[in-house]
This record gives structure tokens, C-alpha cells and sequence, in this order.
């Protein structure tokens, strides 16, 4: 298969989005920390002659919403989210329903599972309890015999919720499989946790359905030692990870073998990390086994840099903090976890701008579909063309690659090797002096119709069309003595403020042309050309710019 029909195919696939909404409304993990979204910045706010930005700090726990529980959640010594390849984390599995055989703190075990689908060593499994019905984002299930006449839907996803039976691990370590997910709270069954102690009323009526269905106690059931080794030792020195809150599109998929592919945030520090779940099934004309062969024989450049408390933030923005709340051996009746809380600005390490940072009246981040952010695409190697706040033009990026109407465009100048991370890094160069677009570029990218644009440096737009203007004014003239020599003309002949300060923000965003800024990583030695690009960001419904995962598809 050449690159065209690889591409073809995967556009022509059969996406589902498998993602819980992600909101100050949504509920994080009982005891956790909920979203909290506040702005520290409006347009309206800026200083030194031209407009501002909408900016928002972030506090949250990783438990809200669509998540990886990592290794190190339960085992300090396991791998840290970043160091987990995708391949790990991606390719074929099953959804298996089993809706239809559970109810309020069941038990579900591998004889379930495997009664509804044929399960493959080294699969990825999702979990159809049914109970996603209960999330926050899904309409009201209605009860008669419920208070108010509906279901409390946070204890029915997060507190009654069934879960694994004793057995079911040691299955899903035989069977090698590469991740377990469900459609509700916890991979675990909740009476495993601490809700066991914080919702007593609920362990008694668990423990009653116990007895009466398996006759034994809940700690004859799961010894609390042998469960502990099993979850906080074994299956993370296995490399057995959990997804968690998998909820959107499930239902079509009810049964269904499917490629499958988490995308988590690569945290360095953080033990959970928000994630974005997608599965492709074959386009039509084209069978099961040549699709999952294909994307078996596919490679992918993961375009992110590590998330971490010491990834630079632009320039005046808030930095990424974490703080351990809770530790494996520190609490929690003898069934914690490590758990972390952040605080940030969402304008620091690999992430998309959203149409709300730079005009109030666009979409959210989790208000754009999940199709808008996937496609056909190139990588645009310009590092041989550019230097130190160079301007880089549309004829540039045309005559290196091949690129049509509509792609999504990664521009790669090379920058993304003087980031925080790596031998050459230069954060003075990366930040200030990095190449931007020339005048006519945003213009350029409208007629192309280009779907997004992905940059390997801190901004889309030239360092010296945005603020670090007046901060850098060295910087600025040097800068201005390249353009003149470049092109003929100063500064402000060529980028008149009133109508290309941050051209590639206020220009493209109403037209929602949106890009990411600091893709680098395996981006810093990918081959420019065309590939199926993906990005893949939390679902956050109120927040005006989000960090994912970015990632282009070849084949082998």
C-alpha cells in the first residue's frame, strides 16, 4: 500500500469518538478534585497597542473525564505516561457489551466477556457495562421508584457501577491484553477502593448481593493483600494499564472488533493523564483483517513534547504545578493510589489554540467535532530555508511538498530542537527568535482551505507580530534588519499593526483555521511529506485552547 492509498483509507474509515465530556459540570473520581476554569486575561486586556488574548488557568485532577490510569498510579517504580509508546496504547480490540448481564455492583467475569466477543492476545478491551448511561453528559434516566423521579447519575457511574470479579486480572494478564477500559468510573469495582469506606450504606448492599449470588464476604471474595499485589504490584510491572470513563459513541460499537487508540497527555510527572479514545473500523469495500493489517503495518511520528512542571509556558503565562494529594502507603484504608493535582495555563507544551483564545464568539475546544481534527495532511520541512526569525512564505511550503486544498499543515523549521528537552536546546532562541509567516501567509491559508496548521516553535505567528516586540527590543531589531535586507521593507511597511498583529490568531480563528504551537519530539527527524495527521485533545466543553496528543500516520 503506498502513501495516497494509506491515506485514503484511513479517511475513508469509520470514526468513533469514545470520549466523556469534560467539564467544571463533569465529576471527577469521588474525593478528587473537580475542574475548575477561571480567565486570567481577556482581549480586551492587553497592553502595548494592539489586542490581547483570552487566557485560562486550569485546576483539575486527572480523574474528570476520559483518562489513562498510568503505571505509576499504583506503582511508584512504573513507567511514567510519557515513556509508554503509543504502539502500547494503540491497535486492535473488542468492545464487549455485556449490558445485558449486569446490574448494581455486579461482579463481571472472562466467561462474560468472552461470550459476547472473540478476545485476541494482546487485545484492547473495552468494557460495555452499560452504565455510561449514567454520565453526566447523557440524558436523564428515568425512575419511577428515584427520588425525583430520576437516577442520581454520579453514584450510578461512580458508586454502584459493577466490576471485576477476582479472576478477571489474571485473565486479562494471561490473555497479554494491552489495556483495560469501561464505560464507567473505575476499571475496578468500586467496593475495591475507597468508596468502600467513604458510601458504607452502598458496601452493605454489595456485600448482601454477594453472599446471596457467590455466597462468600466481600474479603473472602478479594482477599485484601492478594487483591493489592495483584493491582498495585503485578499488573503495573506488567505494563497492564487502565482507561477509564469511555463513554460517546460506545454504543455503536456495541460487540465490535475495532482499532483503538488511546491518546493520553505524555505527563513526565503526573500519574493519570486526560486522554482522548477513538476507534476506526475498515471503510466500506474493505475487510476487517486488510484494514487491521494495514494499521498493524503503520508507523506513527508522535509530534508531543512531555508534559512537565518544567516545560517553559509563553512567555507571561502561568507555569504547569503539581501536587501530590495522595499516596500509595499514605492512606486510604490500605487501598490508595498516588494522585495528583494540577494547576496551569494551558499555553505551555504541545497544544491546539482554540477558536475562544483569540475570538470570543468561537467554539470551545470540546465544542469541535472529533472529524475536525483529523485528515489528510504534510509535514513541511522548511528547516533548511530558515533562521533566526526568518520569514517563511506560502511558495516556500509549496515548493517542499505536495500539498492540497484542505489539508491539515505542519510547518517543521527546525525549531522544535532548541526546545526545553533535548542536546540543543536554545530557550531564548526557541521562544523569541523562532521563523513566522509572511503578510500574506494567512491569506494564503484560507484560499487553500486549510483545516489546521501545526508548528514546531512557541507561536504560529512571528515573535515579532505578538508582544515580545516591546519586550525583546534587541531581538526586534535585529529582526527588523533581516526583513529589510530580506524583503526591502521595515517592520511596520510590511506587518502594519492594525492588520497583522498576530496575523495566524485574529485573521484565521474566526474562519476557524485554528494551529497547534511546540509540536516537536519525533518531528524533530521526520521526513517532510504526506501523511494522515491526527490530534487528538481532552474533550474540555469550556476551554478556549487544550493540550492532546499529535500524531501523523504512514505506512511502513
Amino acid at each position: 500500500m503506498d502513501r495516497e492509498q494509506f491515506i485514503k483509507m484511513m479517511s475513508s474509515s469509520k470514526m468513533y469518538d469514545l470520549t466523556q465530556d469534560c467539564s467544571i459540570f463533569t465529576p471527577p473520581w469521588p474525593g478528587e478534585k473537580s475542574l475548575e476554569i477561571h480567565f486570567f486575561k481577556r482581549v480586551t486586556g492587553a497592553y502595548g497597542g494592539g489586542q490581547g488574548a483570552n487566557g485560562q488557568i486550569l485546576d483539575w485532577s486527572n480523574t474528570v473525564g476520559t483518562h489513562l490510569v498510568g503505571e505509576t498510579a499504583f506503582h511508584s517504580g512504573g513507567r511514567r505516561i510519557c515513556d509508554i509508546p503509543l504502539t502500547d496504547l494503540c491497535g486492535q480490540g473488542v468492545i464487549a457489551d455485556i449490558s445485558d448481564m449486569v446490574s448494581d455492583y455486579s461482579l463481571y467475569t472472562p466467561e462474560m466477556i468472552m461470550k459476547k466477543v472473540e478476545v485476541k492476545k494482546g487485545d484492547i478491551l473495552i468494557i460495555n457495562t452499560g452504565y455510561h448511561k449514567y454520565s453526566w453528559d447523557q440524558p436523564d434516566v428515568v425512575n419511577p421508584q428515584a427520588q425525583g423521579g430520576v437516577e442520581s447519575k454520579e453514584f450510578g457511574f461512580l458508586v454502584r457501577h459493577p466490576g471485576p470479579s477476582p479472576e478477571f486480572f489474571k485473565w486479562a494478564l494471561d490473555m497479554k491484553l494491552k489495556v483495560v477500559g469501561v464505560d464507567c468510573g473505575c476499571a475496578e469495582h468500586p467496593m475495591n477502593t475507597p468508596i468502600r469506606r467513604m458510601h458504607e450504606n452502598h458496601f452493605v448492599l454489595a456485600e448482601e448481593k454477594l453472599v446471596k449470588e457467590h455466597g462468600k464476604k466481600w474479603d473472602e471474595m478479594f482477599p485484601q493483600d492478594e487483591y493489592y499485589q495483584m493491582t498495585h504490584i503485578t499488573m503495573p510491572k506488567n505494563h497492564l494499564v487502565l482507561a477509564e470513563c469511555i463513554v460517546g459513541d460506545i454504543d455503536k460499537l456495541k460487540n465490535k472488533r475495532a482499532w483503538i487508540m488511546i491518546m493520553p497527555i505524555p505527563y513526565m510527572e503526573v500519574e493519570t493523564a486526560w486522554s482522548r479514545v477513538v476507534a476506526h473500523t475498515a471503510p466500506e469495500g474493505m475487510s476487517d483483517e486488510e484494514f487491521f493489517k494495514a494499521m498493524e503495518d503503520s508507523d506513527m511520528v508522535d509530534m508531543t513534547v512531555p508534559f512537565s512542571v518544567q516545560t517553559p509556558q509563553w512567555l507571561n503565562y502561568v507555569p504547569l504545578s503539581v501536587t501530590y494529594n495522595k499516596r500509595v502507603g499514605g492512606q486510604y484504608f490500605g487501598m490508595g493510589r498516588n494522585g495528583s493535582i494540577c494547576h496551569a495555563s494551558i499555553h505551555l507544551a504541545t497544544h491546539m489554540d482554540g477558536e475562544k483564545h483569540f475570538y470570543p464568539n468561537g467554539r470551545a475546544i470540546g465544542q469541535v467535532p472529533q472529524e475536525e481534527w483529523v485528515g489528510p495532511g504534510v509535514i513541511a520541512d522548511i528547516s533548511d530555508k530558515v533562521s533566526n526569525s526568518s520569514v517563511y512564505t506560502p511558495k516556500m511550503i509549496m515548493d517542499s511538498v505536495d500539498i492540497h486544498k484542505g489539508d491539515i499543515l505542519v510547518i517543521k523549521t527546525g525549531w522544535g530542537k532548541l526546545g526545553w528537552i533535548g542536546p540543543e536546546s536554545d530557550e531564548f532562541r526557541y521562544m523569541v527568535k523562532h521563523p513566522g509567516p509572511s503578510p500574506d501567509f494567512s491569506k494564503w491559508c484560507v484560499d487553500m482551505q486549510i483545516k489546521w496548521i501545526g508548528v514546531d516553535a512557541v507561536s504560529a505567528d512571528h515573535p515579532m507580530n505578538t508582544i515580545m516586540r516591546l519586550w525583546h527590543p534587541k531581538t526586534f531589531a535585529e529582526a527588523n534588519a533581516k526583513l529589510v535586507k530580506d524583503f526591502g521593507k521595515d517592520w511596520d511597511e510590511m506587518y502594519p499593526l492594525k492588520d497583522f498583529y498576530q496575523d495566524m490568531h485574529f485573521n484565521l480563528f474566526p474562519k476557524k483555521i485554528l494551529h497547534a504551537e511546540n509540536l516537536a519530539h519525533q518531528l524533530n527527524n521526520a521526513v517532510g511529506g504526506r501523511y494522515y495527521i491526527g490530534c487528538y485533545l481532552q474533550k474540555a466543553v469550556e476551554a478556549e485552547t487544550m493540550w492532546g496528543r499529535f500524531v501523523a500516520f504512514k505506512e511502513k
